[in-house]
């Protein structure tokens, strides 16, 4: 099915539902959430997810897994997307927070092919022995780190939102502590309270998201410093502490 929308065949008795959507660039899924489970891929382009206690970036040739009745939204830079949609009982294993997971050549193919089945697909046929496939393969997916963490109140989520939308090497904690009447000390105890992290460590993480989508139109070179950094060696080095692999790995200028 491409194209279709969730809305139209929910009420199918397949468990498994693939569905592949194109999108421009920038377009936004407004807040929303699904009965069923999704595994959201990237075929091109990139995404970035957010929940209301996390956001993700998704980079093409990756997938986030969220959860079922959890309410996100996506925005699309310049993707065309694979998704599963799939009942809770098909896959007790799903994580219960949005997760970022590879996606094998294998794990690839199928699902390009999944994405012209009907929506009455026969389980006992090809079609659902491709879908079983695609189930072994995702169970086998190893996470990757790709998201940080958002803060409950809505003062400092607002915060956040605004710098994954516009990540600056500039904004400083007193500048962020003014914004909320707070002094330093007390702004600064309680965002890691939320967050887990310092102030300037979650902004860190932050700016080091927005390179993933950027590593796919820019060298190593560039990226460091479109996001605030002296050196690619500097940036390599922070990426690579951030999310246990290089950021060569995304991109396709190496």
């Amino acid at each position: 099915m491409r194209n279709v929308s969730l809305a139209e065949v929910d009420g199918t008795t397949r468990a498994v539902l693939p569905i592949a959507t194109d999108y421009a660039r920038g377009y936004l899924l407004d807040w929303h959430q699904h009965r069923r489970a999704q595994l959201l891929c990237t075929a091109t382009g990139a995404m970035a997810v957010e929940t209301g206690d996390g956001a993700w970036m998704v980079p093409a040739d990756r997938a986030v897994l969220i959860p079922p009745r959890t309410r996100h939204r996506v925005r699309m830079l310049d993707a065309s997307t694979r998704s599963l949609y799939l009942e809770p009982a098909a896959v007790p294993w799903w994580p219960p927070r949005c997760t970022v997971v590879p996606v094998t050549p294998l794990l690839a193919e199928l699902l390009g092919t999944a994405a012209d089945f009907p929506v009455d697909y026969d389980l006992a046929g090809r079609d659902g022995t491709v879908v079983d496939l695609i189930l072994y393969e995702l169970a086998a997916l190893t996470p990757l780190p790709l998201h940080v963490r958002m803060p409950g109140p809505a003062d400092l989520a607002a915060l956040c939102r605004e710098y994954l939308a516009r990540p600056d090497a500039g904004v400083s904690n007193a500048d962020w502590a003014r914004r909320l009447n707070a002094s330093e000390r007390a702004f600064t105890r309680r965002f890691r309270a939320e967050t887990g992290l310092a102030p300037a460590a979650w902004r860190t993480r932050a700016r080091l998201l927005a390179a993933v989508p950027l590593l796919r139109r820019y060298p190593v070179t560039e990226v460091a410093v479109r996001i605030g950094y002296a050196t690619p060696a500097a940036f390599t080095a922070a990426f690579s502490r951030a999310f246990g692999f290089p950021p060569s790995r995304l991109t396709r200028h190496r």
